[in-house]
């Protein structure tokens, strides 16, 4: 039955689409959280579509999971939206505030920092380079 048997082989991946600044983003984003790390970049060559040294490809993870990430070789009208956030479930106090600070900068802050009822503690931003992430206190 279509939709009921899980395939070995998918896999569900986040794709992040940067605009020449997909390396420093994941420089930034491995640096905020434990457990991460850039696990491969393939990088564009004179005389391919994007501009040389730039990501063609690259893999790497937060806190064990995985995401993808490229820089565009072709220029767009849209970027980021808010429409889609990473949401991270901070595990302390002093966490997310940290978090929140260091995501902010820079960015956008849709929501502060505060105690709403769905959460003793939680914060929606779009960081520097335009990805939304909500933040919340477990």
């Amino acid at each position: 039955m279509k939709g009921t048997e899980v395939d070995d082989m998918q896999k569900i991946k986040t794709l992040l689409m940067f605009d020449g600044n997909a390396e420093e983003a994941m420089n930034f984003y491995t640096s905020l959280f434990g457990h991460s790390e850039i696990r491969s970049i393939a990088r564009y060559n004179a005389g391919e579509p994007g501009a040389e040294g730039t990501v063609k490809h690259a893999v790497f993870t937060l806190n064990g999971q995985e995401y993808r990430c490229i820089d565009s070789a072709v220029k767009h009208a849209f970027t980021f939206t808010a429409a889609m956030s990473l949401f991270v479930d901070c595990a302390s106090e002093q966490e997310i505030p940290t978090l929140f600070h260091k995501l902010s900068e820079g960015g956008q802050v849709f929501m502060p920092l505060a105690a709403y009822p769905f959460s003793r503690m939680f914060g929606w931003v779009s960081d520097r380079y335009g990805v939304s992430w909500q933040l919340n206190l477990s």
